[in-house]
């Protein structure tokens, strides 16, 4: 737990707390009440940036969960047609984050980024399944070295307004390797297609870079990991 709260701050968190620390010091000066106010909400603002350390499983053949939360939704749905994935339903795991997870996404397998698209749209809860198709979103699709492409899809929600994210097509990643954030709370889906099985169960909580969600093996270690 120490090593969460006393995590790295992810570069994205700096300006607002930068802002937060000016606006702190002269609340304190003005009026030390609202400044004890302000110095809760720069604290907060530093957790929720935190970007700790992840040891991501090296077995092949596995999907790991792209962020921190609760299992909200499993199911079956078609990709989001702008991925080019076809209109076939795939099993789909849908992880809500509150505003005290962890809001650093990560990629779900090792592979290329093929495709990146950002679609705008509604800010409505992320925990119900309707944002999957109406909220903002961003779409990623990976082609893992061996096996088929998967989807993961990071989506605004009622707080969240800014998905973050610097990866272009073409990139290549490591199964774990950080991918963005999301800022303040949202949702990410991941499209697991067949011969991968979900192994996760509604209400599970899953770590970013970590759990395991789906494997396309049927036995074997899961293997030693390695630190993002």
């Amino acid at each position: 737990m120490l090593r969460q709260v006393l995590a790295p701050i992810h570069p994205d968190g700096w300006k607002f707390i930068a802002v937060a620390v000016v606006v702190t010091l002269i609340l304190f000066i003005l009026w030390p009440p609202a400044g004890w106010a302000a110095l809760i909400l720069m604290l907060w603002l530093a957790y929720f940036f935190r970007d700790p350390w992840r040891v991501t499983p090296t077995r092949p053949g596995i999907i790991v969960s792209p962020a921190d939360g609760i299992v909200v939704s499993l199911g079956t749905a078609a990709p989001p047609p702008e991925l080019e994935m076809g209109s076939d339903p795939l099993p789909r795991i849908g992880i809500f984050l509150n505003l005290f997870d962890v809001h650093v996404a990560r990629a779900p397998v090792g592979g290329k980024l093929m495709a990146r698209r950002y679609t705008k749209g509604r800010f409505i809860n992320a925990s119900l399944d309707k944002a999957s198709t109406d909220n903002e979103r961003l779409a990623l699709r990976f082609v893992p070295d061996e096996g088929p492409a998967v989807a993961c899809v990071l989506i605004a929600g009622l707080v969240a307004r800014r998905i973050v994210c610097n990866l272009y097509e073409g990139q290549t990643l490591a199964a774990g390797e950080r991918i963005g954030i999301i800022r303040f709370g949202s949702r990410a889906d991941v499209y697991c297609p067949p011969p991968y099985l979900p192994l996760v169960s509604l209400g599970q909580r899953m770590i970013a870079g970590e759990t395991v969600l789906a494997d396309r093996n049927a036995a074997g270690p899961i293997g030693q990991g390695f630190a993002h």
